[in-house]
């Protein structure tokens, strides 16, 4: 007890700031994991109300606040217990700098992975294409986009190559147009081919009425002229309409008594 006492005496004021210093770093380690509970609560609302955000940027910015919070609250408290923390961020940046520098392929993948996800170029389930791949997307990381062909093929592009060129996303819309192109022979009638292509609109009920569907006169080609019908369809039921309606558009030319023409050349032999 007398060295209690005797080292309470000497040293009150050095234990008093210790404790003060304790007391100030639970602070900060309770508040900041207060802060983080909460700032993920908020973003997993988000992302169950009707805020169309992807998992894998709910995830992203899951691991982000928690560790940016982290960080930051580790900062305090050595600062709070007087350690001079500007020194520590010179070191862990000259740090970074190097990591970087040998990382730089593997960050570039990163930031590009980051640039699309918050974009929202694609999400998970629609089909895209970009340079000469093209797929339905399957997963996001940070690192690669992995990919599915329409023949069952596994396509994982590093995230950087595919924020280097143009992408089409085929899915984003929910629409496309369908062009159906049937030469005739000259010597057929453009009017009953413009009845059979108005006859297959009203049938197909799975064409969308806006836009219109459309029945013209495309060219008039060596050998044919050459009528199409674009129409508008949702795409999940995009190619259900196009092979079934390339069969039924040349059975209905048929039944019509019009023809569809083979190239044709006349030679002549001196």
């Amino acid at each position: 007890m007398e060295t209690i006492l005797s080292l309470w005496e000497y040293h009150s004021d050095t234990i008093l700031e210790l404790a003060r210093d304790i007391i100030v770093a639970l602070i900060i380690a309770v508040a900041g994991r207060i802060l983080t509970k909460v700032a993920i609560r908020l973003i997993n609302k988000a992302s169950s109300s009707g805020v169309r955000i992807d998992d894998t940027v709910t995830s992203l910015l899951r691991l982000i606040v928690r560790y940016g919070i982290f960080i930051i609250a580790i900062i305090m408290i050595l600062s709070a217990f007087g350690i001079n923390t500007a020194s520590l961020l010179a070191i862990l940046g000259a740090a970074g700098v190097a990591v970087g520098l040998a990382l730089k392929d593997t960050l570039g993948n990163i930031a590009a992975g980051i640039i699309l996800l918050f974009l929202g170029s694609y999400r998970r389930g629609e089909y895209i294409e970009f340079g000469s791949y093209s797929g339905t997307v399957k997963e996001i990381s940070l690192f690669t986009t992995t990919l599915e062909t329409p023949d069952g093929l596994y396509i994982s592009a590093p995230n950087s190559s595919i924020w280097g060129t143009p992408l089409k996303n085929y899915s984003r819309n929910g629409k496309r147009r369908m062009d159906f192109v049937v030469g005739i022979a000259y010597s057929d009638s453009i009017d009953t081919a413009f009845l059979v292509m108005q006859d297959i609109i009203v049938r197909e009920i799975r064409f969308l009425k806006d836009p219109a569907p459309q029945v013209l006169v495309q060219s008039l080609g060596d050998n044919s002229v050459n009528i199409a019908l674009r129409a508008w369809a949702a795409t999940d039921v995009y190619w259900d309409i196009y092979w079934y309606q390339m069969k039924n558009i040349k059975l209905k030319i048929e039944e019509a008594g019009l023809h569809i023409p083979f190239p044709q050349r006349d030679v002549h032999i001196v």
